[in-house]
C-alpha cells in the first residue's frame, strides 16, 4: 500500500460483499474488510470453520469476491500453506505471473485450540501467507463454549458462573507471544475501532517476506452480552484497559502502536479492568462482593502482562 488515505481505500475492490448472515454488531466482517485493504494485489482466502465461514458462505450463496476455500476447524493454516506452495511451483514454471497474496481467517477456537498444530507447522515452514485470528474469545459458532482465549471470570456454556463458580478459572493463553516465538517476520495485535492501525499492520503482514500473524479482538454482542451498536466502543475499551494492547513485532522487535503507545507514554489514560467487566453481561456476576478477589486477580494479571510488554517494546 502506498497510501492510507481513507478516500483511496474506499476505491479499492470490494472483496467481502454485504448480504452475509453475521449477527448484527459482529466485528468479524469489519476486521476482514480492514485486513483485505492491506494489499492491492490479488488475494486468495481460506477460511476455517466458524462463525465467519458459515455466515459468509451458506450454499448456494457467497459474500466473497475472491477465490475462497472452506477448511475444517483444524486445518486452515495447512490449506492456505498448500495453496501458497502450489502457487510458488506454478510461478516457477511460468504458468502464473500475478503477485498473489494468501490469507486464512479463523476464530479463536480454530486458532488457539483445534488448529494450533497446523498453524505452528505453517509458520515454522516459512510459507508466505498471513493468518488472521478473529478473536471473539469463545466458540461462538457452536454455542458460546469457553476456549483458551476466553478471559478469566467469563461465564460461558462450559464455564458457568453460579453460587460456587466465578466463570472461567484460567487466564487466556497469550497466543500472540507463542507466534512471536516462531521467529516469523511479522506478528501484530489489532482492534477494529482503529482502522488506520489495522490496515497499516495488514499491509506490513502482506508485504512480509515469509509468514505473518495478526490477532484481532472481535467483540461478540451475543456471547459477550452487550448491545450490538456498542461493538466499536467495546473494541476501543479493550485497548484502553490494556486487556488488548495494540502492538507489532517486526523481525523480533516489539513496538507498541496507536493508543497503547500513548498509554505507555503517559499521554492517554489506562482505564481499570472494572470498566471492562461492567460493560458486558458475561461478567455481571463478578460485580458481587464475593468475587472481588477474582476481579483483583484479573487486574493484577493485566498489569503484569502490560508491564512486561512495555519492557519489550520501543515506542
Amino acid at each position: 500500500m502506498t497510501s492510507l488515505s481513507l478516500k483511496d481505500l474506499t476505491k479499492m475492490p470490494v472483496r467481502l460483499a454485504s448480504g452475509h448472515r453475521l449477527c448484527a454488531g459482529c466485528a468479524e466482517s469489519i476486521i476482514a474488510k480492514q485486513i483485505l485493504m492491506g494489499t492491492e494485489d490479488p488475494v486468495i482466502v481460506s477460511g476455517s470453520t466458524g462463525c465467519f465461514e458459515v455466515s459468509t458462505t451458506i450454499f448456494p450463496y457467497t459474500s466473497w469476491n475472491t477465490p475462497y476455500i472452506h477448511t475444517a476447524f483444524g486445518n486452515g493454516a495447512a490449506t492456505c500453506a498448500g495453496v501458497e506452495t502450489a502457487y510458488v511451483a506454478l510461478r516457477k514454471k511460468g504458468k502464473i505471473a500475478d503477485n498473489i497474496k494468501f490469507v486464512n481467517f479463523a476464530g479463536d477456537g480454530a486458532t488457539y485450540d483445534i488448529g494450533l498444530q497446523a498453524l505452528s507447522g505453517a509458520m515454522e515452514r516459512g510459507h508466505k501467507m498471513m493468518y488472521v485470528c478473529l478473536n471473539n474469545e469463545a466458540y461462538m459458532n457452536t454455542g458460546i463454549q469457553r476456549s483458551s482465549a476466553t478471559g478469566m471470570g467469563a461465564s460461558t456454556t462450559t464455564s458457568w458462573a453460579g453460587s460456587l463458580a466465578s466463570g472461567k478459572k484460567e487466564f487466556p493463553k497469550d497466543l500472540t507471544a507463542i507466534l512471536v516465538a516462531h521467529n516469523i517476520p511479522y506478528v501484530a495485535q489489532v482492534s477494529p475501532h482503529n482502522w488506520r492501525d489495522t490496515v497499516t499492520k495488514a499491509s506490513k503482514g502482506f508485504a512480509a517476506d515469509g509468514p505473518s500473524f495478526i490477532n484481532a479482538v472481535s467483540p461478540c454482542p451475543r456471547g459477550w452480552r452487550f448491545a450490538s451498536e456498542d461493538t466499536i466502543s467495546m473494541a476501543k475499551l479493550a485497548v484502553e484497559t490494556c486487556i488488548w494492547p495494540l502492538y507489532e513485532v517486526v523481525d523480533g522487535e516489539y513496538a507498541l502502536t496507536a493508543e497503547s503507545a500513548r498509554i505507555a507514554d503517559g499521554k492517554a489514560e489506562k482505564k481499570p479492568v472494572l470498566d471492562w467487566i461492567k460493560s458486558q453481561g458475561r461478567f455481571k456476576h463478578l460485580l458481587q462482593d464475593r468475587w472481588e478477589p477474582v476481579v483483583e486477580s484479573i487486574q493484577d494479571e493485566v498489569d503484569r502482562r502490560w508491564e512486561k510488554l512495555i519492557k519489550l517494546s520501543k515506542f
